[in-house]
């Protein structure tokens, strides 16, 4: 790690009441100091002469901040926070200006006169891993932390930046150790040396380790559900309504609606939050054979916003309503792993309403919205519920646990009494939980996980 001092703005760019400037470097008091000394004093305190000013950790002090020449930057509060209580583990200095970008510029170049240089995205978090204030496991959760838009997105990161998820891989790793060791321990070592039935006891925990690692797996979807949003996909025959049901459900008029058919031709999308979750709405191309390459492409993208749908709304109207019941109106597993559920819109327009597997809608009257709200409700929380307790999964974790999964199940398919064999594979799949925390030093690893982090972070 190099000795730079870095500096950034943790808070937004631009107009703003206040701006939050981070420094992070060693050594940094005799700055603080110089910064606080003369026309300040710590809120709730008058720094006298018999203190030389000097300042202490964890305190605000109102200061003037003055650039190189002693002219007057703005009026500011300074807060200093020692190593290695700090966010990296190095000395802090947090100034707290005027949110104006004239002022953040200036306190920018005073920082730069004295030797600091601006901080590369995520390199505050970077110092946090070295100094061993934070794994890269926290770090995920940091990230997704700061991309969180709704209250659960919130829930999940911070359980996960605070330590949940690296405490369920660190106990995981723990244990392939352990497994690794005593099946190493068992070629070297006589029976009567061992603990009783060792054998059959590692062999039982690798299959309990294997299970759990393939049921957290298998949540993948939620856990990217969570953090990337729930999707939903409004499909269907051309002017069936599906535009202006879109409309509806995200109360304002981003698609076009007409009644010429093939309006539609590309995906419209639009992000809601129902009950704290993120929801991705798409409004897709209406499905039908044409000659237009334009309106074929969009259809083209409909099968895949399909694909990859966790729920989909199949919208139907009054001519194209599947009467009856039949396999059309029952409920069909989408694309993504979740379901389907049947909508039969401009219910205006129809006499009967007798398809009990059906909501049937009106955007001209607003009739069964309600009830279409609470299904996919219902559905989110179905979805969703069941792995409400599972760990962030990226894209990064993802691949390194699919790999470990692998291992373990080579060393339990593969295992013919031949422990050395099965040693190296629960050591490889201790090896893949170690990126995954950290633990082994993986430079493209660190650098793919820092860079999703924003400035000052």
């Amino acid at each position: 790690m190099n000795t730079d001092t870095i500096f950034a703005l943790s808070s937004g760019f631009g107009k703003s009441g206040v701006a939050v400037i981070r420094i992070s470097g060693d050594n940094l008091h005799d700055f603080a100091t110089r910064l606080v000394r003369g026309n300040s004093a710590p809120m709730g305190r008058v720094v006298t002469a018999g203190d030389g000013g000097g300042i202490n950790p964890r305190h605000a002090y109102f200061c003037n901040l003055r650039d190189e020449n002693g002219d007057l930057i703005d009026q500011c509060i300074m807060i200093y926070f020692a190593a290695p209580q700090s966010f990296t583990g190095q000395d802090i200095i947090e100034i707290h200006t005027h949110g104006a970008t004239a002022v953040i510029n200036k306190v920018f170049s005073f920082l730069s006169y004295n030797n600091m240089r601006m901080a590369n995205p995520g390199e505050f978090s970077r110092r946090a891993f070295m100094n061993n204030k934070m794994d890269l496991t926290d770090i995920d959760g940091l990230a997704a932390l700061l991309d969180a838009q709704t209250d659960k997105q919130r829930q999940f990161a911070l359980k996960s930046m605070l330590g949940g998820d690296s405490e369920t891989y660190t106990a995981w790793r723990s244990q392939m150790i352990e497994i690794s060791a005593y099946a190493a321990a068992i070629l070297d070592y006589d029976a009567d040396d061992l603990p009783l039935n060792i054998d059959k006891q590692i062999l039982t925990k690798t299959r309990e380790l294997y299970n759990e690692i393939k049921n957290t797996l298998s949540h993948y979807n939620i856990s990217r559900a969570i953090t990337h949003g729930f999707n939903i996909a409004l499909v269907g025959e051309t002017n069936v309504g599906k535009s202006s049901l879109f409309n509806k459900l995200i109360g304002s008029n981003r698609a076009i609606v007409s009644n010429t058919p093939g309006t539609t031709r590309d995906v419209i999308s639009a992000q809601m939050d129902i009950d704290g979750f993120l929801v991705n709405l798409s409004d897709t191309a209406g499905i039908r054979e044409t000659g237009d390459e334009i309106e074929k492409m969009g259809i083209d993208k409909t099968k895949q916003e399909q694909d990859s749908a966790d729920l989909i709304l199949h919208v139907y109207d009054e001519n194209s309503a599947p009467w009856g019941g039949g396999p059309r109106c029952s409920e069909a597993k989408a694309g993504g792993g979740g379901s389907e559920i049947i909508v039969i819109n401009k219910c205006d327009k129809i006499k009967t309403h007798n398809n009990k597997n059906a909501i049937y809608t009106s955007t001209k009257t607003n009739q069964g919205i309600d009830e279409l709200l609470n299904t996919i409700r219902k559905k989110l929380h179905e979805f969703i519920d069941t792995g409400k307790n599972t760990i962030v999964i990226n894209a990064r974790t993802h691949k390194l646990l699919t790999d470990t999964e692998q291992e373990l199940k080579h060393a339990i398919d593969e295992y013919d009494g031949n422990y050395d064999i099965f040693a190296e594979h629960v050591r490889a799949a201790a090896d893949n939980i170690g990126k995954i925390l950290g633990v082994i030093s993986a430079n493209d690893v660190m650098d793919a996980t820092f860079s999703q982090l924003c400035l000052g972070k």
